[in-house]
């Protein structure tokens, strides 16, 4: 008898009525599907959303048939599962995104777990990422990016750096090149505070399929032969909603009046 590999798919749905009962009910055609649920979580006003697995893509076609028919729920979501799909289920919100610019995505400090979570799923995809950071002094950035690639269980190698002082190198040993590593730069200090050599070898290390994470990543297109379309993400991360990411000490006073942490 074959034996048929397991898919996961991403079920969300939008609650009317929450009459007592509601989720047995949904079990109950799940498992007469033979559909497992792996996860459930609120993710949203009234929404609920469900991981689950099955061998037979047909039997998601019934679920999505037979709730069709149910008055007191609608299907928001059956697809395989996204990025922000997990997510969702696994911290109970979706994360906020821009809806003109789709790779921008919003944080406040109060969600460095939700972002940490985010950014160590980017980590631990294979190949070239290019992850643009944004926010003010003191807000998380830095310490976001290093828990990330712990929990990604990667290496993190900053290229540049004001964490502690400042950090700018124009070389790297052999073993600091490798795909299991993340490359953090500072835009504000490869672009202003370094030399040809940093340039060549950021310039090297930007075309290694490796995850590069970049901290004010308008200053470095603007101070670049780089793009903000070179980026897949771009991360924004405020003390609070309404804060406005700005660099105007930069463009008006100079450098050293603007604390790059």
């Amino acid at each position: 008898m074959e034996v048929r590999e397991k898919k996961e798919w991403y079920f969300e749905y939008e609650i009317h009525i929450n009459r007592p009962g509601l989720l047995g009910d949904l079990a109950s055609i799940l498992g007469m599907l033979k559909i497992n649920i792996g996860t459930i979580n609120g993710v949203q006003n009234n929404r609920r959303g469900l991981l689950l697995m099955t061998d037979d893509d047909e039997k998601i076609e019934i679920l999505r048939n037979i709730l069709q028919k149910v008055d007191n729920i609608t299907i928001t979501k059956l697809r395989p599962p996204t990025l922000l799909d997990r997510l969702a289920v696994r911290h109970g919100r979706y994360i906020e995104r821009d809806n003109e610019d789709k790779k921008t995505f919003r944080f406040v400090r109060d969600e460095l777990g939700i972002l940490v979570d985010f950014m160590a799923e980017i980590f631990k995809k294979e190949g070239n990422q290019l992850v643009g950071i944004r926010g003010m002094p003191r807000v998380g950035k830095t310490e976001s990016m290093i828990a990330a690639s712990v929990s990604a269980n990667k290496r993190w190698t900053f290229l540049s750096s004001t964490l502690l002082r400042q950090t700018v190198r124009n070389s790297l040993a052999i073993d600091e090149m490798s795909s299991d590593h993340v490359y953090l730069v500072d835009g504000i200090v490869s672009t202003m505070r370094s030399t040809e050599r940093h340039h060549s070898l950021l310039r090297e290390m930007m075309a290694f399929p490796a995850t590069k994470v970049v901290e004010h990543p308008d200053i470095f297109v603007r101070e670049s032969e780089y793009q903000l379309s070179d980026f897949h993400y771009i991360i924004e991360l405020r003390h609070h909603a309404d804060e406005e990411i700005t660099y105007e000490l930069i463009n008006t006073s100079g450098m050293s009046d603007f604390d790059f942490r």
